[in-house]
């Protein structure tokens, strides 16, 4: 069973994630930490405000298709 407060935490990051894939990172990573406020253990949602706050400092290419490139291991 899924409890409320995980639902709302798929919702926002399911939003966010939309909004990442748009590009739009600033709002997305609004999103990502609200489901974080909900649930600071959720790890897609820390990965996901980490690469926002990457890629709004350093803006991927204009033909960027969302995928995220490790540079280091």
């Amino acid at each position: 069973m899924i409890t409320e407060e995980k639902k709302k935490v798929l919702s926002l990051f399911a939003e966010g994630r939309k909004l990442y894939k748009m590009a739009d990172f600033l709002n997305a990573k609004k999103y990502f930490g609200e489901a974080l406020k909900t649930d600071a253990t959720d790890g897609p949602s820390k990965v996901y405000y980490l690469r926002c706050e990457h890629y709004i400092a350093n803006p991927p290419p204009e033909d960027w298709d969302g995928v995220w490139v490790m540079k280091t291991k």
